[in-house]
């Protein structure tokens, strides 16, 4: 269809509306109908005059309205199509309102995303450095010490040595740690699913870990010692990971003399694994934020136990992997209770 200028639209209208006019006035000028007849020609001249301007009208709205409704509905915020893409033809303006809305929502919500992935990226940038800052710094200074003569001193060499070899590890473990949540985010780490007693595996874990409760002088336990092998179907090995890091938690936030506990729920298809311990807790407002890669909620408690911050976010990301959930519940002096679902093998 020709696209018409708001002059030419104008020009057209009154061309046509001059033309009508003057047929209505050359027909009562030769008429002898009177009055009546006038006005009936007012009437029609009227009438005439509506339907000619709200044709041009329409087409000079849906000219210029077209291409941007076009594009709101083609480009939304995700960059995609709308699914519910409407044929521009019918009546535009009685759906353009809720539409331009609609789509204006979505724009926000997606600026507002944008902002939270900035903040999170800045975030993550600077606890990633600050992180692998000291480390480095600290095989700096052993190493400059060794150079500056400190080599030839058989009391301090070696020390300096080991210390720069547990510093190495660390950085060694956060690089891994942070690759390894990667692979899970992009689907590119798959899983091994297989039948297995999570009960079996518990115990495996508190034997790994046994010595380390001990030096705190910490009971690991089950809540209810189950009387048969529970078997669910997951990957083992990830599996594994996950109690480690949450047992390990919960010995490393623990009470001296207290304890991390295991637990097991029957939930029809699925098997509901619960850990917990009587702790230092944490309070509320940090709850949300704790799966969150190098969040720490006593962060100089936190680097003095060790670790890379990193244990409970790729925790989330395993069992979001099994197309799972896990939770956490917490109150300060209280303790921390984490718990997370398996698929039940049949």
């Amino acid at each position: 269809m020709k696209t018409y200028s708001s002059r030419q639209l104008a020009f057209h209208i009154s061309v046509i509306l001059s033309v009508l006019a003057g047929f209505l006035m050359l027909a009562a000028y030769y008429s002898n109908a009177g009055l009546w007849l006038m006005l009936s020609l007012i009437l029609v001249f009227a009438v005439s005059a509506y339907f000619i301007m709200h044709f041009f009208l329409k087409i000079y709205i849906s000219d210029k309205i077209k291409p941007v409704y076009k594009t709101i509905l083609d480009l939304p915020a995700s960059g995609k199509k709308q699914d519910n893409y409407r044929d521009t033809n019918g009546n535009i303006l009685s759906e353009l309102k809720t539409d331009v809305e609609t789509w204006a929502n979505i724009q926000t919500q997606e600026i507002e995303r944008l902002k939270d992935l900035e903040r999170y990226r800045k975030e993550f940038v600077g606890n990633v450095s600050h992180e692998l800052k000291t480390p480095i710094f600290n095989i700096q200074g052993y190493i400059l010490t060794l150079l500056e003569g400190g080599i030839d001193n058989p009391k301090i060499n070696k020390l300096y040595l080991h210390r720069t070899e547990n510093n190495i590890n660390r950085m060694i473990s956060i690089i891994e740690d942070l690759e390894s949540i990667t692979k899970l985010e992009s689907g590119e780490l798959k899983l091994k699913i297989e039948k297995f007693d999570i009960v079996r595996l518990s115990e495996e874990v508190f034997e790994m870990e046994q010595m380390q409760a001990a030096e705190r002088k910490m009971n690991l336990e089950f809540s209810v010692r189950p009387d048969k092998p529970i078997y669910v179907l997951a990957d083992r090995k990830r599996i594994n990971e996950v109690l480690n890091n949450l047992i390990n938690n919960g010995i490393k936030y623990g009470k001296k003399n207290g304890f991390v506990r295991v637990g097991f729920y029957d939930m029809e298809d699925h098997v509901m694994v619960e850990v917990s311990d009587d702790g230092i807790g944490m309070e509320k407002k940090d709850l949300p934020r704790v799966f969150e890669r190098f969040f720490r909620v006593d962060k100089s408690r936190s680097r003095e136990q060790g670790g890379t911050g990193l244990g409970l976010s790729i925790v989330k990301h395993i069992i979001e992997a099994h197309n799972q959930r896990i939770n956490v519940k917490s109150k300060v002096e209280e303790g921390t209770t984490f718990t997370f679902s398996l698929e039940k093998a049949k």
